[in-house]
This record gives structure tokens, C-alpha cells and sequence, in this order.
């Protein structure tokens, strides 16, 4: 053992000394309450800012009659009320595990972030069906420095709600939250749309409101872009591959550690979980052995931010002999199912593309078929050929 690694392991003894913890249930169940509370926190806050928002600039609208600050006043308002299914989703959140639902609730976030991600589609459509509107059918708008003062407004309300959710969000670790704030950042270009409109109709450019509206849309749909793929991401439980890098340098880091196989990891709401596989010396006790993967399991709740559990699988390190052999007939019929199922999908395109050299194809498999319904010969034919 270098010397570097046994002052590494005699820091993080020190420092489990002087930081008392635990990882009971119980310290898991309190955090995950503690981060929902953030949120719902978060959420409250932002949608007194934007209900703030908007009634001044519905107030300036009642004077002005501006269309443009009438949509943008409403948008505010539908992002103030993306924090409803935001806020179910903490509140699902919060209810523990169960016999079916064995990860808990937390993935309702993810649900949740789905209808953020539509939410921005639609303020979008929104935005760019109210720029053709008025770049084909112009109109006056009076009031133009409160128009002017409201659009402003709007910008810096939705800005501020955008960096408290985003904060918010990446600290309890909140995909949904984060997309939440990025459609409140969306909508504050929105705002800035309004002010840069009314400033072009104050120097008689009638055409300016609307050119600057289709900009915003481009703008909002490169937002929605970023939003749809966080929340694919984490639907599809993908993770950053630095983490992967952290939990095997860990991994191999701990004592008794003789090789790392799989790692897998996973969000689950606000947290992450991690499966993983080390191999140790074969001669070990089985109670030798759980205490490696206990250790390994601890060194990588401190190792990985949000990690709060890890399956540790331990392998006997036997050299070049299997110690899943037993299994091998299950997986190769797995990647069988997979091969087929790719090869199945590939027959399919190639015949709906309708080419003469798959029609040929399709005739030469089924003559093969046909051929292999056909009964076998009696052996004495057989043997006469």
C-alpha cells in the first residue's frame, strides 16, 4: 500500500471522527425532506414574484391597450402556474417506498418535468403565433414609455425567479426545478421583446415589435432545446461520466479491492444510487468479504455528491475461471434477443423501402422456408441419392 493512499484513508477516518454521520434510513428519509422542502420553498417564493410581476404589468396593459404586454402578462402568469404539477411532484416525492413502488416516489419529478418541457413548447408556439399576428395585422399602441417600463419589469422579475430556481434546482439536485427556471428565463426574453417592440414603434418602425417577437421565439425554442434534453436525460437515467469515473477510482482505492467490474448509476428524485461489482481474494470469509463492500459502500457515500446508496456485489478474483458461469446461458439468450430483435428491426426498414434487391431477397427466404417445411426423404431414398 503507497504512502499516498494510507494518508488518504487516515484523512478520511479523521474526518468521519470530527463529522459525525449516519446513513440509516431514517437520515436518508430526513434529506429527502429537507431538499423537498427547498423546492416547495423555492416554488412559493418564484410564484409571488411572478404574481407581483404580472399585476403590474396587467395594470399598464388596463392603460395602454398593448397587446404584446397583454400576452407577455399572461405568459408570466401560466409560468407562475408551471409550479403547481412542480409542486405535486414534491409533495409525491416525500412519501416512502413501498412494495411497488420499491425506489419511492422521487422519478415524479421527472413527470413533473415533462409538463414543464410542454409548458415551454407552448410559450413558444404562443410567442411566435403573437409575432406573425402583429407583423401582418400592425397596430398602435399608446403609453409607449410604461410599455417600455412594464417590459423591463417583466425581464428582471423573470430573471431573478430564474436564478433562485436554477440555484435551488442544482443544489437538491432538481432536473425539473432547473427547467423551471429556464423557462422563466425564456419568458424574460419575452419581456425584453415587449421593450425592444415598443422602442421600435416610438421611431416609427411599426415592423420592429413583431421582427423582434420572432427572435424571441428562436431564442425560446433554443431554451426548450437545453430543458427537453436535461429531462430526457434523466428519464432515460443517464448520468455525467465523471461520476462513473469517480465511483471506480473509488472503488479501487479501497482495501481489499482486487478488480472493478460494472458500474451503474441512477437518479432517483433528488438523489442518486449506485450498483457496482468488486472482486476480492477468493480465500476470504464471507463475513471478510461484506465488510470490503460495507467499506467500499461508505468511501463512495463520501466519494459521490448525492450518492445515498450503493449495491456492492463482491466476485471471488479467480483468475481466468468465470464465477457467473452458471449464468452465461441466461445472458447469451439475452443478447440473442437483442441481436434478433436488431436484425428484425433491419428486415423491416429494408422492405419498406420496397428495393428490387430486398424483393429478391424476400423471395429467396421464402423459397428457403418452404424448403424447410418440405418432409424429409425416407432413408432409403436417402441412401440410394
Amino acid at each position: 500500500m503507497s504512502h499516498e493512499h494510507v494518508h488518504h484513508k487516515r484523512g478520511h477516518r479523521l474526518r468521519h471522527l470530527l463529522t459525525p454521520h449516519s446513513h440509516d434510513s431514517a437520515d436518508k428519509v430526513d434529506d429527502a425532506l429537507e431538499s423537498s422542502r427547498a423546492g416547495m420553498r423555492a416554488l412559493w417564493i418564484s410564484l409571488l414574484a411572478l404574481g407581483l410581476t404580472a399585476g403590474a404589468q396587467a395594470f399598464v396593459v388596463v392603460l395602454s391597450g398593448s397587446v404584446a404586454l397583454l400576452g407577455d402578462t399572461l405568459h408570466n402568469v401560466a409560468d407562475a402556474l408551471t409550479a403547481v404539477p412542480l409542486g405535486i411532484a414534491f409533495v409525491v416525492g416525500r412519501r416512502l417506498a413501498d412494495r411497488r413502488y420499491t425506489y419511492g416516489y422521487g422519478r415524479a419529478e421527472d413527470l413533473a418535468g415533462i409538463a414543464i418541457v410542454l409548458t415551454i413548447a407552448g410559450s413558444a408556439a404562443f410567442a411566435g403565433y403573437a409575432a406573425v399576428q402583429r407583423l401582418t395585422h400592425p397596430r398602435d399602441v399608446a403609453y409607449l414609455p410604461f410599455v417600455a417600463a412594464a417590459g423591463l419589469i417583466g425581464f428582471l422579475g423573470n430573471e431573478l425567479v430564474a436564478r433562485y430556481r436554477i440555484a435551488v434546482g442544482r443544489r437538491i439536485g432538481s432536473a425539473a426545478l432547473v427547467a423551471d427556471g429556464l423557462h422563466a428565463r425564456t419568458d424574460g426574453f419575452t419581456s425584453l421583446a415587449v421593450l425592444l417592440g415598443a422602442a421600435g414603434v416610438a421611431v416609427g418602425w411599426r415592423w420592429a415589435d413583431p421582427v423582434v417577437g420572432l427572435l424571441i421565439t428562436a431564442a425560446i425554442l433554443l431554451v426548450l432545446k437545453d430543458a427537453a434534453r436535461e429531462v430526457y436525460r434523466r428519464l432515460m437515467d443517464a448520468v455525467e461520466p465523471a461520476l462513473v469515473d469517480t465511483v471506480e477510482r473509488t472503488l479501487r482505492d479501497t482495501d481489499g479491492v482486487r478488480g472493478v467490474g460494472s458500474v451503474r448509476l441512477r437518479w432517483i428524485g433528488h438523489h442518486l444510487r449506485a450498483e457496482c461489482e468488486i472482486a476480492v481474494d477468493a480465500e476470504l470469509t464471507v463475513a471478510r468479504a461484506h465488510g470490503i463492500a460495507v467499506d467500499a459502500e461508505h468511501r463512495l457515500i463520501h466519494a459521490v455528491p448525492r450518492l445515498t446508496a450503493a449495491t456492492v456485489h463482491t466476485d471471488p478474483h479467480a483468475g481466468a475461471q468465470d464465477p457467473h458461469a452458471a449464468l452465461a446461458h441466461h445472458r447469451s439468450a439475452a443478447t440473442r434477443r437483442r441481436s434478433s430483435g436488431t436484425i428484425a428491426a433491419h428486415v423491416r426498414i429494408r422492405r419498406r423501402a420496397g428495393r428490387p434487391a430486398d424483393r429478391v431477397a424476400g423471395r429467396r427466404g421464402g423459397r428457403r422456408a418452404a424448403d424447410a417445411r418440405r418432409p424429409d426423404p425416407p432413408a432409403a431414398d436417402v441412401a440410394a441419392t
